[in-house]
Parts: C-alpha cells; sequence; structure tokens
C-alpha cells in the first residue's frame, strides 16, 4: 500500500509547526511503530487509536504498521494527534477519500468508542495553521465554541470518528447545534464599593493609562473588592487581544473560554502560596503558561503580597518590564506575552490594625518594618500608584444612595484612552503607562513648570529615573482625565503624590 500523509500541528508555547503524519502499511510482523520524537501521552496513543477504529466498524491493519511525525527534530506532546493518526491509518488502508485533504488539519483526541475529545491549543494550533496556508481544519465539536471567532479557515467540528469518515467521503455535513455556554458568574460592580472616593479615583487613572496599584489598608475595609472591580471599568477588548487572550487560556486549558469569550480583561488572582513556576510558567514536556500570562491584557491582582515569598514577587519584575516571559527548558525556549496591571494588596502591618492612629495595633515598629520590606524597593519602584484604603465611616456605610456604577466609569476611561489613542497613532505603543523614556524627554515632556518640580525632586535625590518616567507617566493620565493636552504642574505633582501614597484631592 502507499504512504498516506495528512496534517496536524505541534505547538511550542504559542507558535505552531505544521505537522506531517504519514503511515506505511507493508507486510511483516504485526507491531505498530511511531517515530518523531513523541511523549508519554502520545506513545499511549497506539491503543486509543486501535480500539477507536475497531468500535467505529473499522478494520484494524494487522501488519506492519510505521506512523512517522514530521519534522523528526521537533519533539511532539500530547493526545491531540490521535485523530490525524487514526485518519492516516484509515486512508492507507482505502477507508478515506485522499482528494482536498492537503491543505486541511486534523486535531482531538480519541476516546475508546470512537468519540472525538476535546484537546488543549486548539485555539494557536489553528492560528498557526492559517499561517501555512491551511484553509480547513477538523476539530472537536467541543472547541468549536473558542474557534468560531477566527476567520480565514474553514472550521469542521466532528463528534466521533465514524462522522468524520463519513463527511470525508461524502463531503456531506450534517446540521449541529452548538449551545453557547450561558454564563451565571457575577458581574461585580463598582457603586457596591461603599465610600472610598479617593481610592475609586486612582484605580480610575489606573485604568486611563494601564498603570500598577498598591492597597494598602486593614482587613475588610474594601481593598480585595476595588480589585475585583478594576476589570470592570476597562475597555472591552478588541477582537485581536480577545483572539491572543483565548490562544494563552486555551492552552492553559482553563474553563474561562466555556464561561465567557474574553470581552472583558482577563482578572487573575493567584493564592500567596503560589511558587515561581504557577506565577511565572513552566513545565517539563507541556510548558503551560503561569498567571503572569494568563493575566495578559487584564489584571494580576495579588493579595497579601507581604505574605509572598519575596523570590516569587521579584520574578515578576522583568514580565512588568518587557511583557514577555520567556521559560527556557531542555526542549527549548519558549516565550509567552505578559502584559498586565499589577495590583498588589497589603495590610499596614503584621495584625493588620495599623491605621488611624494605630491604637488597636499590637505590633512593635521593627515587626511592622519588618513586615513591609517583605515587599523589595526594585518591585516597589514599579507600582505606579499607592492608595491607602482606609476604613469607610459608619455614614458611608448605611448610605442608601449607590455610588457610581463601573459603566458609568468605564465611559470615562474609554474616552480618556480615546484621547491618548489619538495622540499615539503614530506610535508602537497605545497606553500611557508604555511611553518610551526617549518620548518622554521629546515629544510627551510636560510644561516647564511641572518638568522643574521633577528636575528639583531628583536634584534632592527624592526621586530616580525610573520613578522620573512613571511620575510622567501617570501626569499624562490625570491630563487624559481632565482633558488637557499637555500635563502641567498641577497633574505632575498629582502622580507625584500619588506614587508616594499621599492624598492629591
Amino acid at each position: 500500500m502507499a504512504v498516506f500523509t495528512c496534517h496536524s500541528v505541534a505547538l511550542t508555547g504559542l507558535i505552531g509547526e505544521l505537522i506531517s503524519i504519514e503511515v506505511d502499511i507493508a507486510e511483516g510482523l504485526p507491531g505498530f511503530t511511531l517515530l518523531g520524537l513523541p511523549d508519554t501521552s502520545l506513545y499511549e496513543s497506539r491503543e486509543r487509536v486501535r480500539t477507536a477504529i475497531l468500535n467505529s466498524n473499522f478494520k484494524w491493519p494487522n501488519r506492519k504498521t510505521t506512523v512517522s511525525l514530521s519534522p523528526a527534530w521537533l519533539p511532539k506532546a500530547g493526545p491531540g494527534f490521535d485523530l490525524p493518526i487514526a485518519v492516516a491509518i484509515l486512508g492507507s488502508q482505502g477507508v478515506i477519500r485522499v482528494d482536498g485533504i492537503e491543505k486541511t488539519i486534523f486535531l482531538g483526541e480519541l476516546g475508546l468508542d470512537g468519540t472525538v475529545k476535546s484537546v488543549r491549543g486548539i485555539l494557536p494550533s489553528l492560528v498557526a495553521a492559517k499561517k501555512f496556508g491551511v484553509t480547513k481544519a477538523i476539530i472537536p465539536i467541543a472547541n468549536f465554541i473558542e474557534s468560531k471567532n477566527l476567520s480565514g479557515i474553514e472550521i469542521i467540528p466532528v463528534s466521533s470518528l465514524m462522522y468524520l469518515v463519513n463527511y470525508l467521503n461524502s463531503g456531506e455535513l450534517d446540521e449541529f447545534e452548538i449551545k453557547e455556554p450561558i454564563s451565571t458568574k457575577y458581574l461585580p460592580d463598582m457603586s457596591e464599593v461603599a465610600g472610598q472616593h479617593h481610592a475609586k479615583k486612582l484605580i480610575e487613572i489606573s485604568a486611563i493609562g494601564g498603570h500598577n496599584l498598591l492597597l494598602i489598608g486593614p482587613p475588610g475595609t474594601g481593598k480585595t473588592m476595588l480589585a475585583e472591580r478594576l476589570p470592570t471599568i476597562l475597555p472591552e477588548l478588541d477582537l485581536d487581544s480577545e483572539l491572543e487572550v483565548a490562544a494563552i487560556h486555551s492552552i492553559a486549558g482553563t474553563n474561562q473560554i466555556s464561561e465567557r469569550q474574553f470581552k472583558t480583561p482577563p482578572f487573575i488572582a493567584p493564592h500567596h502560596t503560589s511558587t515561581s513556576v504557577a506565577m511565572i510558567g513552566g513545565g517539563s514536556s507541556w510548558i503551560k503558561p503561569g498567571s503572569v500570562s494568563l493575566a495578559h491584557r487584564g489584571i494580576l491582582f495579588i493579595d497579601e503580597a507581604p505574605e509572598c515569598a519575596r523570590v516569587v514577587l521579584d520574578a515578576l519584575r522583568q514580565p512588568l518590564e518587557s511583557g514577555v516571559v520567556l521559560i527556557s527548558r531542555a526542549i527549548g525556549n519558549i516565550k509567552f506575552p505578559a502584559k498586565f496591571q499589577l495590583v498588589l494588596a497589603a495590610n499596614p502591618c503584621p495584625c493588620g490594625k495599623y491605621s488611624g492612629k494605630g491604637r488597636n495595633c499590637t505590633c512593635t515598629q521593627l515587626a511592622i518594618r519588618r513586615y513591609l520590606q517583605k515587599l523589595s524597593g526594585p518591585l516597589l519602584d514599579r507600582i505606579d500608584l499607592r492608595i491607602f484604603v482606609e476604613t469607610p465611616s459608619h455614614l458611608e456605610l448605611v448610605n442608601p444612595e449607590a455610588g457610581e456604577s463601573s459603566e458609568i466609569i468605564r465611559e470615562r476611561v474609554n474616552n480618556a484612552r480615546k484621547i491618548s489613542y489619538e495622540r499615539f497613532k503614530d506610535e508602537r505603543w497605545k497606553l500611557n503607562s508604555e511611553i518610551s523614556p526617549e518620548g518622554l524627554r521629546s515629544r510627551y515632556r510636560a510644561e516647564r513648570k511641572a518638568m522643574a518640580f521633577l528636575h528639583n525632586e531628583i536634584e534632592k535625590e527624592r526621586l530616580n529615573a525610573r520613578g522620573f518616567h512613571r511620575v510622567l507617566r501617570v501626569a499624562w493620565s490625570f491630563a487624559d482625565a481632565k482633558g488637557r493636552n499637555i500635563p502641567n504642574e498641577d497633574d505632575v505633582k498629582a502622580a507625584y503624590l500619588a506614587r508616594n501614597g499621599a492624598e492629591f484631592l
């Protein structure tokens, strides 16, 4: 029999490589040989594919069967090659027509009864296949929702191996119904936060420019509530960002794809006991993105930040600057995007009661100093806004009138961002927090008096070079919020005080 070939995709991070699955059935002792650097889960595909083929009323070749996955130098992982291997084996026996599958890829895991099960990484696999000129993709029906917004490639969802063979031979596609998941997830709103007018104003500024936040206050004052509602005042993601975020979550295998379609920026809140691998990403044969990549285009919130291991917090410094994470393993270097807003929350002391006059606090000054020093200076230097969240007054707590809703605040944020998008239309960045140092020294300087104020603070050694740039970026967000064309002295002073945690209103 002639060698039969079909195609699939192997992922290395978000980068996909087109894989050719070749099957040769020859005379000789019955056996099954799998070539092409397969991992353990791929080695196990022999029994899954054999049982699925038999239970789908097709014949298993009782001869010497050789399956080659090329290019041979690239490691292959995961059960997603079950379906293309089964197709190639059936094709080599003449069960499947060979016409019209040259530019088709097959992705899916096979159940023992011949059903096609969902796999991770469908969306980035389809994006990669599209770049290689693939025009059609056969995928599990369970993965259809996450891929339906991708244009330029025909998506054929299948439920079983028998159904797929019938489609390939007849070209007839039965009508199918995909039930959109109904999200029952509660959507928080900023109007539910009692008081905290100063904190809400600074959070709005952070949403305008994409700035990092530190929330400090006693337990129960609303730090977590404020952080959870930050995504609700951010603009919705555009289609490119939506697909990018969905691709990362597809690789990670999270359930968020079934809950929503990533219109709202993601909100990721890892526990303070998370390890560096969980935060940054890693693994051995299957490299998974960490929390910083899952929060791409959204919010990474770390509650009880001083309780985090210092090495975990300091690992955030590199992705905060570069917007990407590079993971080095024996199989190669994997790069994941990681452009996120960092929101840290911390108590003012170990017991959490050091606020106001501090009368209820039982901590020593040394304990307080050691507690806050767990947040390293280099990390705090990358925090643009520090907010002290005080306990709301009893009048604010019992006030029946709700505050501003997230929708009202988001409208102001959208208006301010339109100003910045227009200003940066010829630049490589879109947000105020991304303005380059060179741009801040030339085209995007503040007014003369404002720059003089910052230069004076540098001379007094109260501001370093990184702080100088970050204050200017926040000042642009203050200016955009007020509709100014250029930050003035008031905007720069407000940004400077907000960086140091002082009241500015």
